[in-house]
């Protein structure tokens, strides 16, 4: 399986549509169950596992659904900031040296 870095948008989405189905699958839902539980359309829900397209706030309807929303604890999360002499040691990557 390829790293993340190395995929295209598509094949992410792709690889997450399938892990929701998975999911749903290991928590022994139908579409039907699922979309009832969570209020996002069976077509929608379908189209996620087969293409990974879905909105933000269907996915995160899903995902409460699944019991699974601490799954999104670390996407975004925040960096430590260097400190200021880490920052020194830098080498300019762009502009005028």
């Amino acid at each position: 399986m390829l790293a993340l870095e190395y995929k295209t948008p598509m094949q992410i989405l792709m690889d997450i549509g399938a892990r929701a189905k998975s999911a749903r699958l290991r928590a022994n839902m139908s579409r039907k169950t699922l979309s009832e539980k969570s209020g996002v359309t069976q077509a929608s829900m379908k189209r996620f596992e087969t293409t990974g397209q879905i909105s933000l706030i269907n996915l995160v309807q899903i995902l409460i659904a699944l019991d699974r929303i601490t799954d999104l604890d670390g996407l975004l999360e925040e960096q430590a900031v260097p400190f200021i002499r880490e920052l020194g040691d830098r080498k300019r990557l762009r502009g005028r040296g």
